[in-house]
């Protein structure tokens, strides 16, 4: 999707976003997430060059789902929920770590969530979050374990990817699951359907 401007030649991201009716994700972030149900757009790469062409961008939308409160929320005990449906592999979790976190939200910045399913076989890290290293793990197949405080990168173990992290929004006290950063284990696609 292009529009001839006077300066660029090409629509700005707040121009597509209003053209396509809802919140332009088209960022390095959301190309990485687009897994799940997407909307292909088009964007103009290197635009003003003779390299400039059309390429399919693909904007993905998950539920916004919410799955705890702030309040609630006590230091390294984490909260078990469902996301981003009720598939399997879907059980995740929420905790407040009281350290910085890579994602985190909150006034620490210390709230993160992450699935539950080890990246390497599916294995259940359900029950193995350690407050003492702020880690999920170890899976009980091969014993990957992933460091929360660093967007759920692998520490030890067979897994070859990060653990996919839930991104969060904030409003009020209410803390909402807006999409998942990573594919889920066993999935093609993050949402089922």
């Amino acid at each position: 999707m292009t529009h001839e401007t006077p300066n660029e030649g090409v629509m700005s991201r707040k121009e597509i976003a209003k053209k396509v009716g809802h919140k332009c994700l088209v960022s390095r972030r959301n190309f990485l997430i687009s897994s799940g149900v997407t909307t292909t757009i088009m964007i103009t790469m290197n635009p003003g060059t003779a390299m400039a062409k059309e390429v399919p961008a693909q904007v993905t939308e998950y539920p916004r789902k919410l799955i705890a409160k702030m309040s609630d929320l006590k230091l390294d005990e984490p909260l078990d929920f469902t996301y981003p449906d009720e598939g399997e592999h879907a059980d995740s979790m929420i905790v407040r770590m009281g350290v910085k976190a890579g994602g985190g939200l909150g006034p620490d910045q210390d709230i993160v969530a992450f699935n539950y399913a080890c990246t390497h076989q599916g294995g259940s890290l359900m029950d193995s979050y350690k407050a003492d290293t702020k880690s999920l793990g170890a899976c009980p197949l091969h014993l990957s374990t992933y460091d929360l405080t660093r967007h759920g990168i692998l520490i030890s173990g067979q897994a070859y990817q990060s653990l996919p992290q839930v991104l969060l929004e904030v409003d009020g006290d209410d803390i909402y699951a807006t999409g998942i950063f990573g594919l889920i284990f066993g999935r093609k696609e993050n949402l089922h359907g």
